[in-house]
């Protein structure tokens, strides 16, 4: 919170991330004496300024949750959760499987990733990262300077008609491992803020979802406005897809896949411990 009493919303300008906030950046939604911001990134580079603990308010990825535990609380809302889908590990050569993936170089969307996580947990050992923004990883598995990559967003909608073949489907192996949801986004909120505004702004939060909701075609404009080369229908699908009831309140069965995940991600060597989860209840 600056001090000129404005609240900083940090989010991506993905569609399912931009459709959330769409109550709070066209005024529908408000904080009585503040003034609403958004800082607008990818989500790597979100991860990363979480670390800071820069912002009033922002997403991260599920798996950076551990490292910024010390500065950010858990909204109950404004978690992007799959079930029985999720990231895709995919390739285009024809010779490559997910069982000859060791030793190979994948292309991953960032080192923090959930995705990250789940191919450290569930894919093959050994194998070469090759971190890179989100918007690189299609053409590095395109040109070969990666053999595979990670897809997120739309790319895990539309990976068959830009060439892609699916090697992994990592939300349908973690739901066929755990029964469970799989939390992939996580929207924080600032200890400094105290309990107070904490559960104030996941209130607001909660309120901008379910405009978005009541109001979904405004709100697919607003969040195809950012140009992320996805057509409306499947924007409309992708965001269905992440924009959901467990969105709106991540639940006893989101508070589980979380535990579950860090559980798995300590058992791997990925952590040291499972965090505690310090959930703001909207």
């Amino acid at each position: 919170m600056s001090n000129d009493g404005t609240i900083v919303f940090g989010h991506s300008p993905d569609a399912d991330d931009a459709f959330m906030f769409y109550g709070l950046a066209n005024g529908a939604v408000s904080i009585d004496g503040y003034e609403i911001d958004h800082h607008m990134a990818d989500i790597q580079s979100l991860n990363a300024l979480a670390v800071t603990g820069d912002l009033p308010v922002t997403a991260i990825s599920a798996a950076q949750y551990p490292n910024v535990a010390d500065k950010y609380r858990i909204m109950s809302c404004g978690a992007s959760v799959g079930r029985n889908y999720g990231p895709v590990v995919v390739a285009t050569r024809p010779d490559i499987s997910i069982e000859t993936l060791t030793g190979c170089k994948i292309a991953v969307p960032g080192a923090h990733t959930t995705s990250w996580m789940l191919f450290q947990i569930f894919g093959p050992p050994d194998v070469e990262p090759l971190f890179l923004d989100f918007d690189d990883v299609e053409d590095a598995v395109k040109s070969g300077d990666a053999d595979a990559g990670i897809l997120l967003h739309e790319g895990q909608i539309l990976y068959q008609e830009r060439g892609f073949r699916s090697l992994m489907d990592l939300g349908e192996i973690w739901f066929r491992e755990t029964g469970l949801p799989i939390p992939l986004g996580l929207d924080v909120v600032n200890r400094s803020l105290g309990e107070s505004m904490c559960r104030t702004v996941a209130n607001a939060l909660k309120s901008s979802i379910q405009y978005a909701h009541s109001h979904e075609d405004e709100a697919l404009d607003y969040a195809l406005g950012f140009g992320r080369g996805i057509g409306r229908e499947d924007g409309r699908r992708f965001i269905r897809m992440y924009v959901n009831e467990d969105t709106v309140d991540l639940g006893d069965e989101g508070t589980a896949a979380l535990k579950t995940l860090f559980g798995k991600a300590v058992d791997r060597g990925i952590l040291k411990e499972i965090p505690p989860l310090d959930i703001v209840h909207a």
